[in-house]
């Protein structure tokens, strides 16, 4: 079931992408040349797009992934179009953004295999605007606008998903933005999620803080009357966390052992369905253990496999044998399938490289199992 959709070239491809970022140096050397390829303006997208980018990417267009979308959707697996353009500056380019957000919601109305829409923060307005606001500090009349700005493109946004009735997964980033941006979130929520979760929000569970937030927040809406949609995942921005924190000299917001991360992750996962009459549950991970977990409290909970409060979720171009091998026992699966430009969606693409390089057990996990379809389609 695993590598049903992959031909023998994109098997090939796909093993020989998670040797590469299975090699630490070799990331960070294809990395840097990478950068600085695209800002020099040498002719090496066509490269791009025929490896690293149609491996983890659908298109350059929401058209484009249209063929993706089918494909999986006949294997029971959903899809999540995610415009993976981040760290813009301009109002225009935010517009921009909440805009195909707006088309993406139209699009998944009329199509059952896009039953979600997502969006980033940092798509809709300035991170260094985000910290001020989350740590209250005076903005000038132009950043109290600019703010006001960002928050009528969520309601624009939140609004839509209401009246299509198409959830909005809005993601977590760096712990010195997320707190405007929680807020932000919860103030979509009670608005939105008076019925049922239209709107839910990331719990980044490499933050040892946020089981607690999530409680507190649990109360907060029981007591006022609305509902909480939440996506939980381990987190994307560990190096990053850990230097600005010794650089500043705060304690770090993350959990310091990888174990820590794990528990945290399954503990929250099961308050959740534990409570699912109050919260909704969008369960994105790679780990088989977390998946096995869910699986068993739901059984032992008696929720239906296809009861749509859960939803797990998996990357495009990883965790196949996850995402289909779910599917096909009736479970309610998305894959997140970014696109975009090539040079915009770089960023998003060099994380994920990154991010794999890190959690090495992941990468291997995906090269032992590419290497065994390998030999299987030889016999």
């Amino acid at each position: 079931m695993d590598f049903q959709l992959k031909s023998d070239s994109e098997l090939e491809r796909a093993y020989f992408l998670f040797r590469m970022i299975s090699n630490e140096p070799l990331v960070r050397i294809g990395t840097a040349a990478t950068n600085f390829a695209l800002k020099a303006h040498l002719p090496v997208e066509g490269l791009i797009r025929s490896t690293v980018f149609d491996h983890f990417c659908g298109g350059v267009n929401e058209e484009d992934c249209l063929g993706v979308v089918d494909k999986m959707y006949k294997k029971g697996v959903s899809a999540v179009l995610d415009f993976s353009v981040e760290g813009k500056e301009s109002d225009e380019q935010f517009d921009r953004a909440m805009n195909k957000t707006l088309e993406l919601i139209e699009f998944a109305d009329e199509k059952e295999a896009m039953p979600i829409a997502v969006f980033k923060p940092t798509g809709f307005g300035r991170l260094e605007l985000y910290r001020k606001v989350g740590e209250r500090e005076e903005l000038s009349a132009d950043e109290q606008a600019e703010w006001e700005r960002v928050v009528e493109r969520y309601h624009k946004v939140c609004k839509r998903g209401l009246e299509r009735d198409v959830e909005i997964l809005i993601d977590s980033e760096e712990s010195w933005m997320q707190d405007a941006a929680d807020e932000l979130v919860e103030l979509m929520m009670k608005t939105y999620n008076k019925e049922k979760p239209i709107v839910y929000n990331t719990l980044q569970l490499y933050r040892w803080d946020r089981l607690d937030y999530l409680k507190n927040l649990h109360k907060k809406a029981v007591a006022e009357g609305f509902k909480l949609g939440m996506k939980i995942v381990r987190g994307a921005y560990m190096e990053k966390e850990r230097e600005r924190a010794d650089d500043m000299g705060y304690d770090s917001p993350i959990c310091e052992h990888k174990m820590e991360t794990d528990k945290n992750f399954d503990k929250t996962m099961l308050y959740i369905l534990r409570n699912l009459k109050d919260i909704s549950l969008f369960i994105g991970t790679h780990n088989e253990e977390s998946s096995y977990l869910a699986m068993e409290m739901m059984e032992l909970l008696k929720i239906p496999n296809n009861d749509n409060r859960v939803w797990f979720g998996q990357l495009y171009g990883m965790s196949d044998h996850i995402s289909f091998n779910l599917a096909a026992e009736g479970y309610n699966v998305a894959k997140y399938v970014p696109f975009g430009p090539v040079k915009d969606v770089m960023p998003y693409l060099i994380r994920r490289a990154e991010e794999n390089t890190s959690v090495a057990g992941q990468t291997n996990r995906e090269l032992e199992l590419l290497k065994k379809e390998k030999q299987r389609r030889k016999l």
